[in-house]
């Protein structure tokens, strides 16, 4: 449904951030992207909602085209793509349900959003809360929750959106191992549940062999490995990661 075809992103500095890049997104997939910081999976993420244009190539949507075709397609593929960060990006004061109805913000006009929002906005937003287990903090503020649960929020206020493609940028990365399994859990589940396409950037290897259908592996911008979790060896890991090889003589000890 979501496909690139020799995407390149080249900042005005001149370095490459993503090299030549073509790659697609299946329908209610759930993809994982591996890599160190600065292999390119942020700014693969912000190309493809848009927020990065390429400096060469094209993406596009199926039943659309081409997002950048005009600025009303940009704006039709960004409401159906829901976006997760690492640090939540809730605001703190403001209540729980507050913060998820954010997500129905694109879906009316600038001066609609002056008043509150339809009950039936109110209500999906409600419903996504009790999705991720958080009903009953819904008129709590948001700065009283930990951190797995504003990392909840952050899922929920994306859900409200009523997304065909989820993108997640590190989401677990702040939590520690248990809570970040949970939350990513939940997330794959949801996912699961609504046939939405999911790309999710992590670090955690376990993690990606635990929920992704698919493993792209980055490394200094380019695709390097994509596959299955189950071959996903120790030799394709060393080979995102960038591990040293064993001299020859040495590769027998």
């Amino acid at each position: 449904m979501l496909r690139l075809a020799n995407v390149a992103v080249v900042y005005c500095n001149g370095i490459a951030a993503l090299g030549d890049t073509s790659l697609g997104f299946a329908e209610g997939q759930f993809t994982v992207l591996l890599g160190q910081s600065g292999a390119g999976k942020s700014t693969l993420l912000r190309t493809l909602n848009g927020l990065a244009r390429p400096t060469r190539g094209s993406i596009e949507v199926r039943d659309q085209g081409s997002i950048f075709a005009s600025a009303r397609a940009l704006h039709q593929h960004r409401r159906r793509v829901g976006m997760i960060f690492q640090q939540h990006h809730l605001i703190g004061r403001l209540t729980v349900l507050r913060n998820v109805l954010m997500g129905r913000l694109g879906a009316h006009g600038a001066l609609r959003s002056l008043w509150p929002l339809p009950r039936r906005d109110q209500l999906l937003a409600l419903g996504a809360l009790d999705r991720l287990g958080l009903i009953d903090r819904a008129l709590d503020r948001a700065d009283q929750l930990s951190g797995g649960e504003q990392q909840r929020v952050g899922i929920a206020r994306a859900m409200t959106q009523k997304p065909r493609i989820i993108l997640a940028d590190e989401p677990v990365a702040s939590l520690d191992p248990t809570i970040g399994a949970a939350v990513l859990a939940d997330l794959h589940r949801i996912c699961r549940e609504d046939g939405i396409t999911a790309i999710v950037s992590l670090h955690q290897v376990e993690f990606a062999r635990r929920f992704a259908d698919r493993i792209v592996g980055l490394r200094s911008g380019r695709v390097v490995f994509d596959g299955q979790p189950s071959q996903l060896s120790r030799v394709v890991i060393d080979d995102i990661y960038g591990a040293p090889k064993l001299p020859v003589a040495n590769a027998a000890e």
